[in-house]
């Protein structure tokens, strides 16, 4: 995470019309809440791996002891994405409520926006899962995918030089 930090730019530029808005700070406040959540369910995801691994191997290390349960992270990590789904998808409408506000449409396919309705895509297929029985490694595996698309976008795809989200 520091090389990417590393290459952010650190000149003070005035800031652009389109982000003196109210929308600004109630949209990327949900859209970061969201993240967050899903970044808390990427760990429980990855935490999750790392006992049931040890438990297939009987190998149980030093983390084993420290680590709740599988059923139990199972579930915190399903309750993080239940928390998030819905800020980021209030981060997305809100988002597209500031675009009508400021070019007269509420969507225009640009790399962040598409990056974004990808996520949300994924992370609703992992709710929907959870509803017809996918437990277990299978969810942790897809939590880990939905938030590798998270760092994509916001590592790589904001980086994109064309859309509306160049600021």
């Amino acid at each position: 995470l520091m090389v990417p930090a590393a290459t952010i730019s650190s000149r003070i530029e005035e800031l652009k019309p389109v982000l003196k808005s109210g929308w600004l700070g109630i949209h990327t406040s949900l859209a970061v809440l969201g993240d967050a959540a899903f970044a808390f369910a990427f760990i429980i995801a990855v935490m999750y791996l790392i006992q049931e691994r040890q438990l297939k191997s009987k190998h149980l290390g030093a983390i084993f002891h420290r680590l709740p349960s599988l059923e139990v992270m199972d579930m915190i990590g399903y309750k993080a994405i239940s928390f998030g789904w819905p800020l980021f998808t209030l981060g997305m409408i809100t988002g597209s409520m500031w675009a009508e506000s400021a070019w007269g449409t509420y969507w225009s396919w640009d790399p962040k926006e598409t990056w974004s309705l990808i996520t949300w895509v994924i992370y609703l297929a992992l709710l929907h899962l959870r509803t017809i029985g996918w437990r277990g490694r299978k969810m942790a595996r897809l939590s880990i995918l939905g938030f590798l698309f998270v760092l994509l976008s916001f590592f790589v795809i904001s980086r994109i030089e064309v859309g509306k989200h160049v600021f």
